[in-house]
This record gives C-alpha cells, sequence and structure tokens, in this order.
C-alpha cells in the first residue's frame, strides 16, 4: 500500500470539518512522501489545506457549500503542533461578552511562541508573544477569556457592571475559577467591590 493510500485510509476515519495536521502522518513514511502524499489529497479534493500544515476533509453544507473550521480551533491545533499556550486577544474577547461592539479585523492571539501571522484561507491571523503567565491563565477556557477581556478593557475601564456582565457569561464554577485567579491589584478592587455590593445591595 502506498503512502498516499495509508493516508487516505486513516483521513477518512477523521470527522468532517475538524483540522489535522499532517505530522500525525509521518510514521507512515518520510516527511517528503507524507507531504507529496498530503498535495495529491488536497488536488483530488480528498482533503483541503486551511493553512500551512493544517487540513480539514471538507464540510458541506446545502445552504453555504464547503464549511471552513472556526478560526479559534485552526490556531489551537497549530499552538498544539508548536507546543504553544494561546489564549483570544482582549478585543474579541470583550466582544463575545458583549463588553464592546468593535469586531477586530484581524483576529489575534497572545501566544507563548514567537510573535507571527498566519494565513487561515483568506484571512490573517496575528499571534503576539507574551512572557505574562497571568495573560496565558486557563487558556482556551471561558475564565482565561473573561481575563483577557480585562486586560484589554484596562484599569480606567472596569467597573462593577463589566464583573456583572462577565459573571452573566460564565457557570458558578467558572466565576469561583475567575476569581482564584492571578490578577492585579485594580482587578482584584473591582471584584472585591463587587462582592461588597452584592453583600450590601
Amino acid at each position: 500500500m502506498s503512502v498516499k493510500e495509508s493516508i487516505e485510509r486513516q483521513i477518512v476515519k477523521l470527522p468532517q470539518g475538524e483540522p489535522f495536521t499532517n505530522t500525525r502522518f509521518l510514521r507512515l513514511g518520510s516527511r517528503a512522501a507524507v507531504d507529496k502524499a498530503m498535495s495529491r489529497l488536497v488536488e483530488a479534493g480528498v482533503i483541503q489545506r486551511v493553512a500551512r500544515g493544517v487540513f480539514v476533509r471538507p464540510k458541506q453544507s446545502r445552504f453555504v457549500g464547503v464549511v471552513m473550521p472556526d478560526v479559534s480551533r485552526v490556531v489551537e491545533v497549530i499552538a498544539k503542533e508548536h507546543g504553544e499556550t494561546i489564549q483570544v486577544h482582549g478585543a474579541e474577547a470583550a466582544r463575545r461578552f458583549k463588553l464592546s461592539t468593535q469586531m477586530p479585523t484581524t483576529p489575534v492571539y497572545y501566544t507563548s511562541g514567537p510573535t507571527r501571522e498566519i494565513c487561515i484561507g483568506k484571512l490573517k491571523v496575528r499571534l503576539v508573544h507574551t512572557s505574562s503567565q497571568r495573560k496565558l491563565q486557563h487558556a482556551g477556557k471561558r475564565p482565561g477569556l473573561a481575563l483577557s477581556a480585562l486586560w484589554y478593557l484596562g484599569k480606567n475601564n472596569i467597573s462593577t457592571e463589566v464583573v456583572k456582565r462577565i459573571k452573566e457569561g460564565l457557570s458558578e464554577e467558572e466565576f469561583e475559577t475567575l476569581l482564584s485567579s492571578r490578577m492585579p491589584a485594580w482587578m482584584s478592587e473591582v471584584f472585591r467591590q463587587y462582592e461588597t455590593g452584592l453583600v450590601h445591595g
């Protein structure tokens, strides 16, 4: 059985629309043979290349045609491949908690890896290096998203109203995780004021 056939046999078992990298097939042949086989499978329409070294089994929708995987999911796969920790950058995090209506034109993520731009389809995505472990806490989880939103809004723009809105977007358990996170004094203070307000309100 050729390398291409071996790879194709494994690919058909993968869920449609779920991104994966070519490294998972390296035990089936040399890097060059795997890369060549992947290119041929792309040409044959068996898989689509969504970013460098990242592929997907096309998922069809009768309404919109081919459905591309979520950008966040592709970025997660790339980060895992490179052993990086990534976190949604503040502007998008704030938008998801309805704290901002600004739609970032270029998706941005904090990363423990190098700062760089990657192309996912026709979309450019920026990965910005941070050595701050506080900004990468609970990466990929909702409490981490909340922290990212708070960092983005900054000291002068967070209030007990902001905390209330964030709490509404989290489960009780997630909010407890957020409260026990490492955060700067100005952030802790707003949470303290919020809790005090609940006691006296």
